[in-house]
């Protein structure tokens, strides 16, 4: 679980992070790492669907590091989010790379 903060999982971390904050990548954007770092990308669609103000739009925010909206509004249409996420298997000994694409 602290694969991240260890010295072996600070350069991933680093490469999604601008200021100390999760950076926001573009649909055709991906984190930029070393030739010597280079991992697959592991690629997810996630659809969210539910009733309306029950915390779809406030999750992917968070999901995301960026502020939930303060007042409840309607989300038209669908809003798509690109996250990326790197993460050590534990039984692999390889770190890869979560693409996943939000769908709110």
């Amino acid at each position: 679980p602290g694969w991240l903060l260890s010295p072996a999982g600070r350069p991933y971390l680093h490469s999604i992070l601008h200021k100390n904050r999760r950076r926001v990548f573009g649909l055709l954007e991906r984190p930029v790492l070393p030739p010597a770092l280079a991992v697959p990308t592991v690629t997810y669609k996630l659809f969210l669907a539910g009733r309306s103000g029950v915390g779809k739009t406030a999750l992917v925010a968070w999901l995301g590091g960026t502020p939930a909206p303060p007042a409840h509004h309607e989300t038209l249409g669908i809003e798509a989010t690109t996250l990326f996420w790197p993460a050590k298997p534990r039984a692999g000994g390889r770190p890869v790379l979560f693409q996943l694409h939000l769908w709110d």
